[in-house]
């Protein structure tokens, strides 16, 4: 089964796709990855979809021509990338998430836009989406959902391993931990680096970790930062850019002014790695998987690498998956389990009651067919090589 994976995270700077080709080999799925790129959201929609999200109010008007460009969005992407590498069986489209409702600790809902619709009839294939609301339904998070690909991925690995994942909010697997396997949100990966560079150089991100190398940490406006609550949570725990916002990083600057901006930049840097490391270390991890945008920040990784010594840090390129794709890909995954009739989730990293099946299913241009229901998951997954390309606007 080919399946095209399709999502856009808390940085919603664009739509990754990556097309993967499935085939079982008993206990065993082979992945190759034919192709990866990520499409530029179009400036207008950008701007909009900023505009829309928290801290920032909207109505329901905004939210209903949102939902609908971006799914229009995604289905242009999604033609793209077919006429590009060839037809797909199915598509698992993750949308854009524009709200993570967390009270007191628990996760009440979610709500990703992007009307699967649209993509089901530009290409007039099968599409899942819709996938988190079924493991908060179930009591979870309804995230991160990435760790059923990283503990396959980490499986093989020796020691005490985890998938680090650096996108605007850092995530985490960990596999063989002293609780099980566990996944959760440290906290902030790039959102408020990115932020930070906003204010700085009035650009969406610090390409190259540049402005930050320009900077120094404020150890205050750091102390400060580090004080905040959801550090001290025990996980499973999400959070998302209703915490982790232009907002919360101005309140937090203004407390201590004046801060240069560059060092505003790079005390957030430090702060990214500084709550990653926290964790790793906690769990005695011995080697880490990262993947994500934060990955080309080079002034993170160095801040990184130094904190977890003597932890190992490798790409997932290594593994045979695009950094930059990971996401796609593991939602790609996601669309093979659903269709498949297996659990995309895992209950330990999620803290949901059980695993799940997840998604919604948009049918294609003719009758909904699916597979035969398997009836036992994969045990390893391996994949094959990609390519991956940037494709602007």
């Amino acid at each position: 089964m080919r399946v095209l994976g399709l999502s856009s995270g808390t940085s919603h700077d664009g739509i990754d796709c990556a097309v993967v080709d499935f085939t079982r080999d008993d206990d065993r799925i082979v992945g190759d990855i034919v192709h990866a790129s990520t499409f530029a959201y179009p400036p207008p929609l950008r701007t909009a979809l900023i505009a829309a999200l928290p801290p920032q109010q909207t109505t329901l008007g905004a939210a209903c021509r949102l939902d609908t460009f971006v799914g229009q969005a995604f289905a242009n992407a999604a033609a793209r990338v077919v006429a590009a590498s060839g037809p797909v069986d199915l598509v698992c489209s993750h949308g854009q998430t524009v709200y993570h409702w967390v009270d007191g600790g628990d996760v009440r809902g979610t709500l990703q836009i992007g009307q699967a619709a649209w993509i089901a009839e530009r290409l007039g294939v099968p599409v899942v989406s819709d996938l988190r609301v079924r493991d908060v339904a179930a009591g979870g998070h309804g995230a991160p959902l990435v760790s059923y690909l990283d503990l396959l991925l980490l499986s093989p690995m020796p020691g005490r391993p985890a998938a680090l994942n650096l996108g605007g909010i850092a995530n985490l697997t960990v596999r063989d931990s002293d609780e099980g396997a566990i996944a959760f949100d440290t906290g902030p990966g790039n959102a408020l680096i990115d932020a930070g560079a906003m204010l700085a150089s009035g650009r969406p991100f610090d390409a190259g970790g540049t402005i930050a190398g320009r900077g120094r940490v404020h150890e205050a406006l750091l102390a400060d930062l580090l004080d905040e609550p959801y550090y001290r949570r025990q996980p499973p725990k999400t959070t998302g850019k209703e915490l982790f916002n232009a907002e919360y990083l101005s309140n937090a600057v203004s407390r201590h002014a004046p801060v240069r901006p560059e060092d505003a930049v790079r005390t957030v840097t430090e702060l990214t790695a500084a709550t990653v490391a926290t964790q790793l270390r906690r769990l005695r991890v011995e080697t880490v998987m990262v993947s994500g945008g934060g990955v080309h920040n080079p002034v993170l990784m160095g801040r990184l690498r130094t904190l977890v010594a003597p932890a190992r840090l490798l790409g997932t390129e290594e593994v045979g998956v695009p950094p930059d794709a990971k996401e796609a890909v593991a939602f790609a995954l996601v669309g093979w389990l659903t269709a498949h009739g297996l659990p995309a989730t895992v209950a330990s990293c999620t803290g949901a009651r059980g695993a799940r099946i997840l998604g919604t299913i948009a049918p294609g241009a003719g009758p909904l067919r699916l597979p035969e229901p398997m009836a036992k998951p994969p045990t390893r997954l391996e994949f094959r090589g990609a390519t991956h390309a940037s494709v602007p606007g």
